[in-house]
């Protein structure tokens, strides 16, 4: 009598032998992706708070609260993307693209950039 399941091959025998290297590689994307997100993220989300709080229109208290809370929404986007990019590289690259942006309309708006 066949037991039933033998003619299936194990999850051991589909397992594909990876090239030297390539599990450290992916390991050290997964934390950079982290880190970018995490880290990256935050940044972003302060930014963003101090741009938006001191371009809205409104009292100073009502401008920083809106901002913070806009800053949470940022920071999940900053995650998000931190992972949904092609490569670690690209996150890291399109955070500091926005952090740049946001540095740079922060300046102007100060007045220390023509």
């Amino acid at each position: 009598m066949a037991r039933i399941g033998s003619s299936f091959p194990t999850v051991a025998s589909l397992r594909v032998r990876l090239p030297p290297g390539t599990e450290r590689r992916r390991l050290g994307g997964l934390l950079l992706r982290s880190l970018a997100g995490i880290g990256g993220g935050y940044a972003l989300a302060a930014l963003a708070t101090v741009v938006l709080s001191l371009s809205l229109p409104l009292a100073r208290s009502e401008a920083v609260l809106v901002a913070t809370m806009a800053s949470f929404a940022v920071h999940a986007a900053a995650i998000i993307w931190a992972f949904a990019a092609r490569s670690a590289l690209r996150a890291v690259a399109g955070l500091l693209m926005a952090a740049a942006l946001l540095t740079l309309i922060h300046l102007v708006m100060q007045g220390q950039l023509p």
